[in-house]
């Protein structure tokens, strides 16, 4: 791919720098980027594979960050002026600028979103057999900055990065071309949105308003809230790890702690569980939950308390409460690295509280979707709470999040969730 290099001012086509600035702009085809220079060796780990580019890798002598707007679109170019690939910068954000393409050929529109879109499909539909999925994950399926969940004909979005909301046009317009969707919602009420000084709102990207939304999960329906859920209103990362349960819950009492809408609960009573209690802290999550097991079909077996997780442990040991399998699904304790030591306490107690309440011989099903919260950190978290409780614990297996999350490999931060099932003895 040829291209040139030039320094222009304000008067430069296709880029408006500021009046004061003078900008150099990469050339390829007669499309213009302006160029994020990066210092001396910090193209490295973009070489190896990662899309993050640091406020404190650009040489922002050549290229002052001062000069970017939000979401701009820039071609990243090493120490020795050569372009790695074009991406977008955001001057206010820790993570100044992320790569999206490779090299110069294609341009960061609405043709590109289109191809990435097919390419993450592709993969979908591989994996399943009905249209209820996590299609795009991020920098994993080459949309940093991007979630995606389908659920059949209903699409829910968040753009968590000022690049990919400055593109939210092109966004939709691809979605709808590849998915035909009959609603796409924004849910863009992520925390991460903070960090990029982005504000916070929902709405109606496409579509009509009215009709209901449903997931379907191992032959049961749940209907979720695209606007006012949790996340985009489905914790797909989880649902192979819910398969498991069948193996160990068949005439089983459970208990299923952070339940959100039951997922857990519901198959578990649908793989033959003889009683499951669901416990959430939201009131609007319990209320949710009993419609999901009335839908199903699951009165008999399945009921739902609102309580905080900590304290309803606590009661249930007082009244020496106990169950053939507790799990224990909780939101990150470990959001940020200073969390940490705090975090991993928390994830003790927790661990120590539900092993109490577990039979002598007993299934534990524990979890952190903390990236920080290292896998061996949250096994040695479970065996330090059987040994204060006398007991022994018995690594069975080790869970993941699902394949319709993809793990970069170059990107750790792509992979968060673990987890464990673990059977719990007497010592």
């Amino acid at each position: 791919m040829e291209f040139t290099l030039q320094v222009v001012g304000s008067a430069g086509s296709g880029y408006r720098a500021p009046p004061s600035l003078t900008q150099a702009l990469i050339v390829s085809d007669s499309i213009e980027y302006p160029a994020l220079y990066l210092k001396r060796g910090e193209d490295a780990r973009l070489r190896a594979g990662h899309l993050w580019v640091f406020s404190n890798e650009v040489d922002v002598a050549r290229s002052p960050l001062s000069g970017f707007e939000p979401g701009d679109i820039c071609a990243i170019v090493d120490y020795q002026n050569k372009p790695i690939g074009v991406g977008y910068v955001n001057p206010n954000s820790l993570i100044a600028a992320r790569l999206v393409a490779r090299g110069l050929e294609h341009p960061l529109d609405r043709s590109l979103i289109v191809h990435r879109l097919n390419i993450a499909l592709a993969l979908r539909e591989r994996l399943y057999d009905e249209p209820y999925y996590r299609l795009v994950f991020g920098e994993s399926d080459g949309l940093p900055g991007l979630t995606l969940d389908r659920f059949g004909d209903v699409l829910v979005g968040q753009t968590t990065t000022a690049g990919m909301e400055r593109l939210k046009e092109e966004l939709t317009e691809a979605i709808v071309k590849v998915l035909k969707p009959r609603q796409l919602w924004w849910k863009n009420d992520s925390s991460a949105r903070a960090m990029e000084q982005l504000p916070t709102y929902s709405d109606l990207g496409f579509g009509e308003y009215g009709g209901e939304t449903i997931v379907r999960e191992g032959g049961l329906e749940f209907a979720i809230d695209p606007v006012g859920g949790q996340k985009t209103g489905w914790f797909y990362d989880q649902r192979e790890n819910r398969a498991q349960l069948e193996r160990f819950v068949a005439g089983k009492r459970v208990l299923d702690m952070f339940s959100y809408l039951g997922a857990w609960g519901l198959r578990a009573a649908a793989f033959g569980a003889s009683e499951v209690v669901c416990v959430d802290a939201s009131a609007a999550a319990v209320e949710a939950t009993l419609r999901n097991v009335e839908r199903n079909g699951l009165s008999d077996r399945v009921t739902a308390v609102r309580a905080d997780a900590f304290d309803h442990l606590k009661a249930l040991r007082e009244t020496r409460e106990h169950f053939d399998v507790v799990i224990l699904d909780p939101p990150a304790f470990v959001k940020r690295k200073r969390d940490f030591a705090e975090g991993r306490l928390a994830y003790r107690r927790l661990n120590e509280l539900g092993m109490r309440v577990l039979a002598k011989d007993g299934i534990l099903v524990t979890c952190s979707c903390s990236h920080h919260m290292p896998r061996a950190t949250l096994l040695e978290a479970v065996q330090q709470g059987a040994r204060h409780l006398d007991r022994q614990v018995q690594m069975l297996i080790a869970l993941q999040q699902g394949p319709d999350h993809p793990v970069h490999p170059a990107i750790a931060e792509t992979e968060y969730l673990k987890g464990f099932i673990c059977r719990v003895l007497p010592a």
